[in-house]
């Protein structure tokens, strides 16, 4: 794909009021003990190398002596507020790691390894400036995918769980080549259900780095979920092709490996199974989907031009006229999801409401 089809700097969208509305509703907006503006009062930084000695774009950062205690008891706070009943009583058995920074890319995140002291088990949380098109991202990956998501907003300040998996360029560089036949064929199956699923809920830019590779045991063979872990580029860009992870380069290895491990029918079979299953989730989430996009539908989160095209693409894509209307991204998802529920019922005429 031509790298020119994406914006070089997607500008970040402030949270409005209906949009903190709907958090509160759902439990997303809850008051937190340290803000992004908090960590950024870093003293110094260090750079973070990886296992062979490259840079990971990553620093790791530290504070003035007086701020560290301080700073350190409201991360843990964060932490059990996140996963958590947001009590102090596990508070003694935790200790922060480390503190990193990221420079590259739009969320310029914090990366906060939280360690409990009685076991050794240790995790991630993200600390990001709060940015509309990646809350509306989020929110869209929890009710419409298979995986749950667990985040929180306060102010201008987001909140994120890790998402654990091998991150996929990784995985094709390294891991791809020690997978089976069978195994190519069951994460080929979920390539295909992948891009399926990012371009019904316009979620762009889902190049290998933007996503992982989850492998679950199962008796005698493994099974393989891809989940996206950056949700920037939420219905923002205008073109339609940036929501088809199939059209990357960097997902080159995944495209080969579907073209030699699937058929053409079964392609469609699992297009189909994807489509059926978003319907599904849609319809069975159906107040809270609207409440989103109506939302959504009073944002800006894109410019008019790139709405323009869009939903012109679409119209070829789809050939659905509905779309012609539409003025915002959110009016574009209304129709895309609509279109998207009429065609699984119309399969499934026993459906009843």
């Amino acid at each position: 794909m031509d790298e020119k089809l994406i914006s070089q700097k997607k500008p970040a969208y402030p949270i409005n009021q209906q949009l903190y509305d709907y958090l509160t509703a759902y439990n997303r907006n809850i008051k937190i003990p340290v803000s992004y503006d908090d960590l950024l009062r870093f003293a110094g930084s260090i750079v973070v190398y990886d296992k062979k000695g490259d840079d990971t774009l990553w620093v790791r950062v530290y504070y003035s002596e007086h701020e560290r205690d301080e700073i350190d008891l409201s991360l843990k706070k964060m932490y059990m507020i996140l996963h958590g009943d947001g009590g102090d009583d596990s508070l003694p058995y935790l200790t922060v790691d480390a503190i990193d920074y990221c420079t590259f890319g739009n969320s310029k995140p914090f990366r906060i390894k939280i360690r409990n002291i009685l076991n050794d088990n240790h995790t991630y949380l993200y600390i990001k400036k709060a940015d509309a098109s990646r809350v509306y991202g989020l929110e869209l990956e929890h009710i419409l995918s298979p995986n749950n998501i667990n985040f929180l907003v306060f102010k201008d300040t987001l909140i994120e769980e890790h998402v654990l998996g091998i991150p996929g360029d990784t995985f094709i560089s390294e891991n791809l080549k020690n997978v089976s036949v069978r195994g190519k064929k069951r994460l080929s199956k979920e390539f295909v259900k992948f891009n399926e699923r990012c371009v019904i809920r316009l979620l762009g830019d889902m190049r290998s780095y933007n996503y992982v590779i989850v492998a679950s045991h199962d008796f005698d063979q493994v099974q393989y979920r891809i989940r996206a872990m950056d949700f920037d580029q939420q219905s923002y860009e205008g073109n339609l092709k940036v929501y088809f992870p199939q059209f990357f380069k960097e997902n080159y290895q995944f495209v080969k490996m579907v073209s030699e491990s699937l058929q053409k029918e079964s392609v469609e079979q699992y297009k189909r199974e994807e489509r059926a299953a978003i319907a599904r989730r849609i319809l069975g989430s159906i107040e809270r989907v609207n409440h989103l996009l109506d939302c959504m539908s009073n944002d800006t989160i894109s410019t008019p031009e790139k709405i323009q095209q869009l939903k012109l693409d679409l119209v070829n894509y789809t050939k659905d006229k509905k779309f012609k209307a539409c003025n915002s991204m959110g009016d574009i998802l209304k129709v895309a999801f609509d279109f998207v529920v009429r065609n699984y019922e119309n399969v499934n005429t026993y459906i009843i409401h």
